[in-house]
């Protein structure tokens, strides 16, 4: 059977000498990977980037779990966040959020949407986005079911838990103008982290978060 769908990228495995499994988001098989045979020129790696939202043709299989992508494009080229070094950084640190947090398997209703809205939201911002990943934070858990209000952080971000607060109740715009040096930055990304892991039982270990501690310091 085939089907035709679109995919939110969110980690790559190379498999062989010229395939690759891709481990994605999809309105249709939620969180899936998938096989790509003839993947492994460079020319070709690049549709794979972290959160590229692809819209792909998957052949499913009665004999095996893994299903194959084939006949890939891009639906959005995303050039604002590819020809910036600080927005790819953070798509970076928001894919492997969601490729630890969201389990093999998982199909949380309308997180594909929230996930592409999101994306798009990061292309677009010009300037003033240094936040952008602690908001996303917080509207991660919100998609993932546990609605926390800013009493429910508390125990988590201790003293940040007025900034946090306000994260929670202002606007986006106003929440992306919210002055933090690096340091308490880092600190309430690692802090809502730590929330995350609460809930979903589980050692997230996002090593991306170093980069934009040295990019955002």
């Amino acid at each position: 059977m085939v089907k035709v769908t679109e995919l939110i990228i969110l980690h790559t495995t190379k498999f062989g000498e010229n395939s690759i499994v891709i481990h994605t988001l999809s309105k249709e098989y939620g969180r899936r990977s998938f096989m790509v045979r003839g993947a492994g020129k460079k020319s070709v790696m690049t549709l794979f980037q972290p959160l590229s939202v692809l819209e792909a043709e998957i052949h499913e299989s009665s004999i095996s779990k893994l299903y194959t992508a084939k006949h890939l494009t891009s639906k959005h080229p995303l050039l604002g966040i590819r020809n910036n070094i600080y927005k790819n950084s953070m798509t970076m640190f928001m894919s492997e959020v969601l490729y630890r947090a969201v389990k093999d398997g998982a199909a949380e209703q309308g997180l594909f949407e929230w996930c592409e809205k999101d994306i798009l939201l990061l292309d677009a911002i010009e300037n003033d986005f240094s936040n952008f990943h602690i908001r996303f934070l917080l509207e991660f858990a919100i998609a993932l079911g546990f609605s926390p209000e800013s009493r429910d952080l508390q125990p988590f971000v201790g003293d940040h838990y007025p900034i946090v607060e306000r994260f929670m109740k202002e606007p986006f715009a106003a929440s992306m103008l919210i002055p933090l040096n690096g340091q308490t930055r880092n600190d309430i990304a690692d802090e809502i982290l730590r929330y995350i892991e609460f809930h979903t039982e589980s050692a997230l270990n996002v090593n991306s978060l170093k980069v934009l501690r040295e990019l955002f310091a």
